[in-house]
């Protein structure tokens, strides 16, 4: 009877304990999430949308005009919404790993190779969002699809 006991107890203590890391690795990924969401916001798309100086002048130095700066800008905000929506999450993040790819080359290649840093350090963020979102992402494409069969 020991024997039978102890496998379910064990199972139970590792299943509690699985659990228990999910949670504290979806609690901290949400703190990283609103952190990040509220620095692409109201840090980085609402300066491009404004036309501060640094802004503008960053993106006259890119040479791709002033129409990328607000292409960017919608990028990051609408990227910044979705990021603290459940459903959106894990696409948004996919999405974002893009944009901070595309900036640290534009660093790297343009501007200041050391603030590259700070761009991958967030795409890493945003993988890490991504995976642990991938189950709705995955809902989420496929209701698309579903509806784009209709």
């Amino acid at each position: 009877m020991t024997a039978t006991h102890t496998p379910t107890t064990t199972t139970t203590a590792t299943g509690d304990s699985a659990a228990a890391r999910m949670t504290t690795r979806r609690k901290v990924l949400w703190g990283l999430q609103i952190f990040l969401a509220a620095f692409l916001f109201f840090a980085s798309a609402l300066p491009k949308f404004a036309g501060q100086a640094g802004a503008v002048e960053t993106f006259d130095q890119i040479g791709w005009g002033q129409w990328f700066r607000y292409l960017t800008g919608t990028v990051e905000a609408a990227g910044a919404i979705a990021l603290v929506i459940p459903r959106l999450a894990g696409i948004a993040g996919i999405a974002l790993i893009g944009l901070m790819a595309g900036a640290a080359l534009t660093q790297i290649l343009v501007l200041e190779p050391a603030w590259a840093l700070l761009p991958a350090a967030f795409a890493v963020v945003f993988a890490a969002v991504a995976r642990d979102r991938r189950a709705e992402s995955r809902r989420v494409l496929g209701s698309l699809r579903g509806a784009l069969r209709r």
